[in-house]
């Protein structure tokens, strides 16, 4: 493995001495949730960012949370007792640099959600190229509905959560397991802070090819995590991805649980899609444990609800407690998020960007609506889907849309990308076409909002997948609906 930078932060703050706590890039999804836990424990919390916009401004504002335009050394003054620093911060940093040269304490986000909150709760993580928040958010609802109270912190806005952090009475903490490095100063994965006393394990492909040179950097990444689950703990893993059980066979110290795949120890069977329900029946070693019911569609969401159901039950639930959790569960925005219904048109809003991502909810689409058209709109923008990497897995993908408009590649200044490693929308749309697919590029979102609303028309299904804003498309789409276009 090569060599990283694996410092803990600096100094020891425990609750006694944490009055103030500054957070060097605040608006970040995960440190605003930190700032709320914060906040909720009774400390004073502060933040510096620049150009926030909402939704962050509006969680911050409505946290009551000061929050100092751009990074300055100033922002350090007067003296707080911990500076917790985003993974957005980079060496060079007016405000990080003034940091390092004082002797204020700092951890990372991850180190202080593992030295603050996780040190003396059971933490749950929910760990994954696929898949995390969604399962972290339904494990999370599980054992709130079976009167467990959990702890909670996930990467999107849990709706029956009303967001993306709680701080329950529960001996629980059900976290999402983010693999992306944790500072400047600690280039480990956030989830090597998180204390797991049981982990799920979702799937494990290459991603984040910013940061991972290949799949087996990514492996190790997951290795390091299993390696920290106690002897005998419960490793909850999808067999459904062989490189899950590579990393599950080495961790022989915990106990592996298997779901999904045929031959695993948790299966399904008998399922089937009302129109508004997923329903299935889950199996344990070839004995059945009874039905559940789920709002969203797809095998994608029986994976992560098999997951949820497999680890809830070695925390001691019930089948009745599990099955009533799920079929309670609303989901996380912008998974799988039915955004409106406007002229008999059904728009939907999705975080994916991992060819297996897009696979997994265009295949859900299809089976919840098997006789209408489905119109795919998809934004190159993570780090990964703007690299040639997955060219060909995206044509794969997104042929089973009906229509597919493909964004042009988001540029980053922060992530340079060279042309000839850059992905190929024009050569993703010749693909898709010798599939029998039309497939377009469109420059921006308003070309795009201009081409659908052309075009659409009544019962068709419109999905957008974005790991971003997509520059608006959803308001504009939302706001052309509702005026009756198509």
């Amino acid at each position: 493995m090569s060599q990283r930078p694996q410092s803990e932060g600096r100094g020891e703050v425990g609750w006694d001495d944490l009055h103030v706590a500054h957070l060097t890039a605040v608006a970040g999804v995960g440190m605003a949730a930190l700032a709320g836990l914060l906040k909720a424990s009774g400390v004073t919390v502060r933040g510096s960012d620049e150009h926030v916009y909402p939704p962050m401004s509006d969680v911050l504002a409505d946290l009551e949370i000061d929050v100092m335009e751009g990074f300055h050394p100033q922002n350090l003054e007067p003296r707080p007792d911990l500076v917790i620093v985003g993974n957005k911060i980079s060496r060079g940093n007016a405000e990080a640099e003034a940091l390092l040269a004082s002797d204020i304490p700092y951890y990372s986000m991850a180190s202080a959600l593992g030295r603050l909150f996780l040190a003396d709760r059971r933490s749950l993580v929910v760990a994954g190229t696929h898949g995390k928040s969604t399962s972290t958010a339904m494990l999370a609802r599980v054992l709130h509905s079976a009167g467990r109270d959990p702890s909670m912190m996930v990467g999107g806005h849990a709706l029956d959560f009303g967001g993306n952090y709680a701080l329950g009475q529960g001996p629980h903490f059900v976290i999402e397991g983010d693999e992306y490095d944790s500072a400047f100063f600690d280039k480990r994965p956030k989830f090597v802070h998180y204390r797991p006393a049981a982990a799920i394990l979702t799937a494990v492909e290459f991603d984040h090819a910013d940061i991972y040179a290949d799949l087996d950097a990514i492996k190790a990444s997951f290795r390091e995590l299993t390696a920290l689950i106690p002897k005998g703990a419960p490793l909850v893993v999808n067999g459904h991805f062989p490189h899950a059980l590579e990393i599950a066979e080495s961790a022989s110290h915990c106990a592996v649980e298997t779901f999904g795949a045929e031959g695993a120890d948790w299966t399904y069977s008998g399922l089937r899609d009302t129109g508004e329900r997923t329903v299935f029946e889950i199996l344990h070693r070839g004995g059945r444990e009874g039905e559940v019911s789920l709002r969203s569609p797809g095998y994608i969401n029986v994976w992560n609800a098999m997951g949820v159901y497999v680890l809830a039950r070695q925390e001691g639930l019930s089948h009745q407690e599990i099955a009533t959790g799920l079929e309670s569960f609303h989901g996380v925005a912008r998974r799988q998020e039915l955004v409106a219904v406007d002229s008999d048109v059904t728009l939907i809003d999705d975080f994916a960007h991992h060819p297996t991502a897009v696979e997994g909810v265009l295949g859900a689409l299809r089976e919840r609506y098997p006789e209408r058209r489905i119109w795919a709109l998809f934004e190159p923008r993570s780090n990964t889907s703007r690299r040639a990497v997955f060219q060909d897995d995206y044509a794969r993908a997104l042929c089973q849309a009906d229509e597919v408009v493909l964004a042009s590649v988001f540029r980053k200044k922060t992530d340079v990308v060279a042309p000839g490693d850059e992905l190929s929308t024009e050569q993703l749309t010749r693909d898709l076409g010798e599939k029998q697919v039309r497939a377009r590029v469109a420059a921006d979102a308003d070309q795009i909002a201009g081409l659908v609303l052309a075009e659409i028309e009544p019962q068709d299904v419109v999905v957008m997948m974005s790991n971003g804003a997509f520059g608006g498309l959803r308001g504009l789409l939302q706001t052309g609906l509702s005026q009756g276009a198509g």
